[in-house]
């Protein structure tokens, strides 16, 4: 299988994992001097494609020092275990909340089957493979890793999450994100710039944190961030105005049907008619059914998330 890579520049490179369409799912490639860490890994399909974008830089499997999670929801790590199996040298990096979900997928596989379904969590995720806790590295809040002399910095940033942490490299001024700072696909970029979505997907949804998890990666003062979906953003003091205003206005939709029937289904339309405004202010062209074809998936999971955020606070 043939990756398709973009080169970042600071010894980046994104990698569309082919997760759901094309760019959607980024795994995100750092190479220092020879050595290099993966970011995220999409799903067990996507591993052959990241094995692929490492030998397109000249590097092979002995040379990778760290898989790094930003959390363990699987579009971002389903495929760490079997990405695992084929680095030698290699450990998993992942928050304290997470890693034990990775030594044992059990609990982790029943949490999305309970979201997607038993069909569709095994037809888009495959076996859950486990990786030995040997090999998983827990870091403390704010610590540093050493990539050939690289030091990247993991900093915990709950909201979307508790298990989330991002990745401030000063190498290249910019943090590997997940899911702490939205989404922003590539399709809706206009003369405007790019424009970024918050995601509440289930299962801990967290405004308050999520509004502090914007303020901790921009503390870092950023040029560029690297979001799993999908890749660099700039223009950050905008992007992060928009964050923080969509938080707040899935907190008040969620809030506006909290006591009606058929929530789910009311919180799917009033995001995808919040989507359209939102893209029509920015220039977009496309039409409603245009905008659904792209966001289809974060409609139904922040829907959902919301759902469950609205139960948490009985």
């Amino acid at each position: 299988m043939t990756a398709a890579t973009t080169i970042l520049g600071d010894g980046i490179v994104a990698i569309d994992t082919e997760y759901a369409r094309s760019l959607q799912d980024a795994s995100h490639l750092v190479v220092e001097s020879g050595r290099a860490a993966f970011v995220d890994t999409g799903v067990n399909d996507s591993v052959p494609l990241l094995l692929d974008a490492l030998h397109q830089q000249g590097l092979d499997v002995g040379d990778v020092d760290y898989v790094i999670l930003t959390h363990v929801h699987l579009d971002h790590a389903g495929g760490a275990g079997c990405l695992m199996q084929e680095l030698p040298n290699a450990q998993c990096v992942v928050h304290r909340y997470g890693a034990p979900h990775m030594i044992d997928p059990a609990k982790l596989v029943a949490g999305t089957e309970a979201v997607y379904g038993v069909d569709e969590t095994r037809r888009t995720y495959g076996t859950i493979v486990p990786i030995d806790e040997s090999r998983v590295h827990v870091p403390e809040d704010g610590e540093w890793l050493s990539l050939n002399g690289r030091e990247l910095q993991l900093l915990n940033t709950e909201g979307h999450a508790r298990h989330h942490h991002v990745i401030w490299d000063p190498a290249s001024k910019g943090v590997f994100t997940g899911d702490s700072f939205g989404v922003s696909y590539r399709e809706l970029d206009t003369d405007q710039g790019e424009i970024v979505f918050p995601t509440s997907t289930p299962v801990q949804f967290d405004p308050v944190e999520a509004h502090r998890s914007v303020d901790r990666i921009m503390s870092c003062e950023p040029e560029q961030l690297y979001l799993t979906h999908y890749s660099r953003v700039r223009n950050l003091d905008r992007l992060a105005g928009q964050m923080h205003s969509g938080i707040d206005a899935y907190v008040e939709m969620a809030e506006r049907v909290e006591h009606e029937d058929k929530r789910t289904e009311k919180l799917r339309e009033m995001l995808l008619d919040y989507y359209v405004g939102r893209l029509d202010d920015h220039g977009y062209g496309g039409d409603r059914e245009a905008v659904n074809s792209i966001m289809e998936i974060d409609v139904r999971l922040n829907a959902q998330g919301l759902e469950v955020w609205l139960e948490r606070r009985k």
